[in-house]
């Protein structure tokens, strides 16, 4: 019965995950939008997580890659901003609209900074969020400096925070704080577009996920830009928000696995009903979030 259980868990979060994975994705018509945020400080956005872009007479620090078939678009919006020289790039985690472009900006001149489980999933093969196989990444994708403590980057004026949140979206997720420009960077564990995605395939944990929205809470300030992995930039209430509905969306969970609840029961309780009309991408993201929940729940984590 319980082979049976995580199967079925298994097959709900791969279709739960993998459409957007599996739909064929129309590079050529991306186009990079550059958001000024700070006097040197950009958020480029083109299709997957947001890049970060410091820049100054050091060099351009860059936050995450997105996919390799825009590094060109991206390396050209880059040369908008700065001279073009790309000494840093530091990856969030591991997922590849974050990570896929790592070899070509390696090219370009990029030293790479991850946490170490964060190379340690990209060298091997593993498993992705949707539950399909995923090819080890090429040598020069690879983050060449890794850490699993708070470590500082002097760049561009800027002492860059590189700060490890464990076990939340991934088990390798950092977030990337510079206080002069007064911005924080979440990677993919903070989103203000969904619900919270919790790829356990890969060491995510909802304990781990609520640890580090309070960290977010601790570090910043209420005028703080807050740049997520997806979705708008907000400040620190709205990540309060965040966590509140994770909270209350758990603990209403937690009631019906203990009462022996299935997952189809769960999801057809509709746990999230009073809460999807504050949270945009609410619909696509509701079954992934209470289906990635459950199975954590299920498993005694």
């Amino acid at each position: 019965m319980k082979t049976k259980l995580l199967a079925v868990l298994a097959v709900v979060v791969a279709v739960a995950c993998a459409a957007p994975a599996l739909a064929q994705r129309e590079f050529s018509k991306v186009v990079i939008k550059t958001t000024q945020l700070a006097p040197n400080f950009y958020a480029l956005d083109g299709d997957g997580g947001t890049i970060g872009v410091l820049t100054g007479p050091d060099g351009v620090l860059m936050v995450d890659s997105q996919f390799a078939p825009l590094s060109e678009r991206i390396i050209a919006a880059i040369k908008q901003i700065s001279d073009g020289r790309i000494r840093y790039l530091i990856n969030t985690h591991l997922h590849g609209d974050h990570v896929g472009g790592n070899e070509n900006m390696a090219k370009a001149g990029a030293v790479i900074f991850a946490r170490n489980n964060l190379r340690a999933r990209l060298a091997r093969q593993g498993i992705q969020s949707n539950g399909v196989p995923n090819v080890p990444a090429p040598p020069l994708a690879l983050p060449v400096v890794t850490y699993d403590a708070p470590t500082l980057i002097n760049a561009n004026g800027e002492a860059v925070q590189l700060i490890p949140v464990p076990a939340a979206h991934t088990d390798g997720d950092t977030m990337v704080f510079f206080p002069k420009a007064n911005v924080l960077m979440t990677g993919d564990f903070y989103r203000s577009l969904g619900y919270p995605n919790i790829d356990r395939n890969n060491g995510g944990s909802i304990n781990g996920m609520l640890a580090g929205f309070d960290a977010i809470l601790k570090l910043t300030a209420a005028d703080t830009k807050i740049v997520p992995g997806h979705g708008a930039v907000v400040d620190k209430s709205a990540v309060a928000a965040h966590r509140e509905i994770m909270i209350a969306v758990r603990d209403k969970l937690a009631a019906m696995v203990k009462d022996g609840k299935t997952l189809e029961e769960a999801l057809a309780a509709k746990l999230t009903a009073e809460f999807d009309a504050k949270v945009p991408g609410a619909a696509e993201t509701t079954t992934r979030f209470i289906t990635q929940m459950y199975a954590e729940m299920k498993a005694g984590k």
